[in-house]
């Protein structure tokens, strides 16, 4: 699957229901988590979401920044997973790119996290790999985001 098909299906994905599961490594075991997810326009090739200073995950990406992001669409006949490298973003015009895009999908955040005046920092996930599957049909596409396409 070419890179641009790849972008589309997942901004389709993103844009229908703004959540993913990220995955890290902690203590050699996969840790999983529900996060609000985004794409920015102008920024092909990455997933964005934001977390705040003092949040484990960060701990986890320091030591191994390699992540893995189940998304799926609403109706569960779609579902993309993305490998990349996360970049810890503390930037406040990017943080503000990015809130403005998902800052609307973070209720669950904002209720959860009572000190959610703490800094909030960006999570940039440089994409490496996507595959693509439609469980009905058993069909499956991978696209690798450096330089290598397959099917």
């Amino acid at each position: 699957m070419k890179r641009e098909e790849a972008l589309r299906l997942l901004s389709e994905i993103v844009d229908d229901t703004n959540v993913g599961v990220l995955t890290t490594v902690e203590n050699g075991y996969p840790r999983a988590r529900w996060m609000t997810v985004g794409i920015l326009k102008g920024r092909p090739g990455a997933l964005f979401s934001v977390t705040i200073e003092s949040s484990p995950k960060l701990k986890q990406i320091a030591e191994n920044p390699n992540v893995e992001w189940l998304l799926q669409s609403r109706n569960l006949d779609r579902i993309i997973n993305v490998r990349g490298k996360v970049n810890v973003i503390d930037n406040p015009a990017l943080r503000a790119e990015v809130l403005e895009s998902i800052g609307g999908k973070l209720t669950t955040l904002w209720k959860i996290r009572h000190d959610h005046l703490q800094k909030l920092l960006v999570l940039e996930t440089v994409i490496e790999e996507m595959a693509y599957f439609i469980p009905l049909k058993g069909e499956l596409k991978v696209a690798r985001f450096n330089g290598g396409e397959s099917e």
